[in-house]
């Protein structure tokens, strides 16, 4: 058996139990775990009860989180005129039109969300089959597509997250930093499970929220225990 690492033995000694834990009690866990030189991404990940396979069941939104991401997000607005300007006063990274979908189909993807006005939509459906492998096709669901581009921005710079389930029924959401207050992981956590609720389709039978799992970049999954969000 091969021995464990430093890591792994500081991981295994933190785990103070088998089965699920309370939210408090795993973000701790999380947060002592989280031993990498750099500050490591805390990520969120909910096992639901619906089947991606129905259109009616494909869950697709965003999410508010109270304390933002602790990770700069590199925003491309699309848009001209008076909405470009818009954009640009509300701190997004770059802001333009034609150049910008000329630089994509010629390969270049230096940034991580991109927000267009629905008249724009015309030209990026046309390069729709570059950006949707990569997850950076707009999309009105997740607010990426809007009149109001100068709010979606600032939105998006002041820790707004996306979800949207994927093929095996899991939506994967990050909630901060290792480096976060507790206190400040757990409004995050607490506040995608509530917009995930909100999201629930009235087709859906049976129990939604099915597992959740919380860990670091390099840390163990800890499943949560799900009975406070059951109501």
């Amino acid at each position: 058996m091969a021995k464990l690492t430093k890591r792994q033995k500081v991981q295994k000694q933190a785990l103070t139990r088998k089965g699920l834990y309370p939210l408090q009690e795993a973000v701790q866990i999380v947060k002592k775990t989280a031993t990498a030189k750099f500050d490591e991404s805390v990520d969120l990940a909910v096992k639901l009860g619906l089947d991606p396979r129905k259109a009616d069941q494909n869950v697709r939104g965003t999410c508010a989180l109270p304390n933002g991401t602790g990770k700069k997000v590199r925003v491309l607005a699309l848009a001209t005129g008076a909405k470009a300007a818009e954009a640009q006063a509300a701190g997004a990274d770059m802001v333009g039109s034609d150049d910008y979908i000329a630089k994509i189909e010629g390969g270049w993807f230096d940034f991580d969300l991109m927000v267009v006005t629905p008249d724009m939509m015309g030209k990026v459906g046309k390069i729709g089959k570059i950006l949707g492998p990569r997850g950076l096709m707009p999309n009105p669901k997740s607010g990426t597509v809007t009149p109001d581009i100068g709010g979606a921005v600032k939105n998006i710079k002041a820790g707004q997250v996306a979800f949207r389930l994927d093929k095996a029924g899991i939506v994967h959401v990050p909630v901060g930093r290792a480096s976060f207050d507790a206190a400040k992981l757990e409004e995050n956590v607490n506040a995608l499970i509530e917009a995930l609720k909100r999201a629930k389709p009235s087709t859906a039978k049976g129990v939604f929220l099915k597992s959740m799992t919380l860990n670091s970049t390099m840390g163990p999954g800890l499943r949560l225990d799900p009975t406070p969000y059951m109501s």
